[in-house]
């Protein structure tokens, strides 16, 4: 049997196979999806269960009202295989402090991919809505996960982890094309490109042409490949000698960080490791101009601390500042108890002077708040980090200055991950600095795919990124994406490196989300074109 005879059977036996059956191979598809993210990046998996997505949306033809139910189902058990295995490290949160948490690991490993999946069955239903039935329907699938995706990292503070565009992550020339659409518009082109070789089955006859659809994929994917080698050719690492960085990544247990008893200890170990000779030549923090210490790097307020503030003062030299992540306290009349408090950054001179704070603005929901935080907190819920009323979100997002160094955009943890979101354009910072703990994930796949993420920032904006994490993976990244440096995952050192210089603003820089909604909005004009005037034709 021919390659072509096969897949068409395989094709056809998708479409009518229904029940448990249907659901199972949606679910085994969704699953199998989730290898394209990071730290996989097998992301040509995607040509086999992108083309399982269309053939569902296919055999939807058969239940009532066009099929959008059925279609949205298979959607539903696409999605919760997709984030299941992609999203299962978040169970480790739980067991940080288990007598408290433990219990509820099913619902966070199973009830936040059920909730994510239903974007997906909204997704599956909206393409089903549109669906034409020649090779544009690949359009109509990208254009139904597009919009469901978008919704996915906006809708209740949002959560784009894992959106489909970050499959074309790897390798470096094929992400360059994000500086020219961002996350949103490598969606659509992801969803598009892998569902292609779905329409082969439809058979050539006259006037059908359906290898047009994968034919037009490769090329657009060796377009992106050329973009980027061209673009990485012409954008070099360019580093400004006069800015040394110097990151320290502890790789302390999540449990010891929220116990005031281990000030100390905790204290003793930054300060050790941060004075650390990295090699022969070098000497400790002197060698740097700016030292990095991860997200709340203390189990306490620093600056209510007078000797820990003396100690920090003690350990820089002049001319050598911090940027540290660390709780802080909000400003309340003497005798008050503090019972919440900011996630902030923290810029501290070598006289253990501040000089800059900036306080979180997208917090992690059941981690640092709660939704109806009052009302949960009643019926005895805590969020993750056990602050009494949730952390107070910040104000406003701006960039710092750094003495002897560009500009800063600081952000904190998981608000690296939300596109469009990082750089204002009034405000062009000369670099991004993510200070962040994934600590509370373990040596899992959860990590990796945080950095993917960040780097991708880099690339749509056209500005270095310098990572600090707890236990890893602290990088150095340049504008274009390039790891110019990096310490693994679970590991405990520090990471010497030079500030690369920001490359000018890119088109997703400038224009943002534009030239992926006129992606999109095309699209649906030739869906739906082929879809109702043909059909009166």
């Amino acid at each position: 049997m021919r390659f072509s005879d096969k897949l068409r059977a395989a094709g056809l036996a998708v479409i009518l196979t229904w029940g448990w059956k249907r659901a199972a191979i949606a679910i085994i598809a969704g699953a199998a999806s989730s290898l394209a993210m990071a730290p996989f990046n097998a992301w040509p998996v995607l040509f086999l269960t992108f083309s399982v997505a269309v053939w569902l949306i296919d055999g939807a033809a058969a239940g009532r009202w066009h099929g959008v139910p059925a279609a949205a189902l298979s959607g539903f058990w696409f999605g919760l295989g997709y984030f299941v295995p992609g999203l299962y490290w978040i169970g480790y949160a739980f067991f940080v402090d288990a007598d408290t948490f433990a219990w509820l690991t099913p619902f966070a490993v199973l009830g936040l991919p059920a909730y994510l999946a239903l974007f997906t069955a909204f997704g599956f239903a909206l393409a089903r809505l549109i669906w034409p039935r020649d090779i544009s329907r690949v359009l109509a699938l990208a254009i139904g996960l597009t919009v469901s995706e978008w919704l996915r990292g906006h809708v209740l503070s949002g959560f784009p982890w894992n959106a489909f565009g970050y499959a074309l992550s790897e390798p470096l020339a094929l992400a360059q094309t994000f500086s020219l659409i961002g996350l949103w518009g490598m969606t659509f082109l992801a969803v598009a490109i892998f569902a292609s070789p779905a329409v082969l089955i439809d058979g050539s006859s006259r006037g059908r042409k359906p290898w047009r659809a994968p034919a037009a994929a490769l090329a657009v994917l060796a377009a992106m490949l050329v973009f980027g080698a061209v673009r990485l050719s012409r954008e070099p690492t360019r580093l400004l000698a006069d800015v040394k960085l110097r990151i320290m990544q502890p790789n302390l247990q999540q449990d010891v960080r929220f116990n005031y008893s281990a000030k100390a200890a905790v204290m003793q170990k930054y300060l050790t490791l941060s004075d650390r000779a990295s090699g022969p030549h070098a000497t400790g923090v002197s060698d740097a101009n700016i030292l990095i210490w991860p997200e709340s790097a203390f189990p306490f307020f620093l600056t209510r601390e007078a000797d820990a503030m003396a100690q920090i003062a003690d350990l820089l030299p002049k001319g050598t500042v911090l940027i540290t992540g660390s709780v802080r306290a909000p400003e309340l009349p003497p005798g008050i108890r503090v019972t919440r408090a900011y996630n902030s950054i923290y810029l501290i001179d070598h006289d253990g002077s501040v000089l800059s704070v900036y306080d979180k603005l997208h917090l992690v929901p059941f981690g640092e708040y709660l939704p109806f935080q009052d009302l949960m907190e009643k019926l005895g819920f805590v969020q993750l980090t056990k602050v009494q009323g949730g952390f107070i979100p910040g104000t406003i997002r701006r960039t710092i200055d750094v003495p002897n160094a560009p500009r800063a955009l600081p952000l904190i943890c998981y608000e690296a991950i939300f596109p469009g979101n990082v750089v204002s354009r009034d405000d062009r910072p000369g670099w991004i600095i993510n200070v962040t703990n994934d600590g509370w994930f373990g040596i899992s796949t959860g990590p990796y795919q945080h950095l993917q993420q960040a780097r991708m920032r880099s690339i749509e904006e056209g500005l270095p990124l310098v990572r600090a994490a707890n236990t890893g993976i602290s990088a150095v990244i340049d504008p274009v994406g390039r790891i110019v440096a990096q310490l693994g995952l679970g590991i405990e050192g520090v990471l010497d490196a030079t500030l690369p210089q920001a490359a000018a603003p890119t088109i997703y820089a400038r224009i943002g989300n534009i030239p992926a909604a006129v992606i999109v909005i095309v699209a649906l004009a030739i869906v739906l074109r082929r879809r109702f005037v043909r059909r009166k034709a």
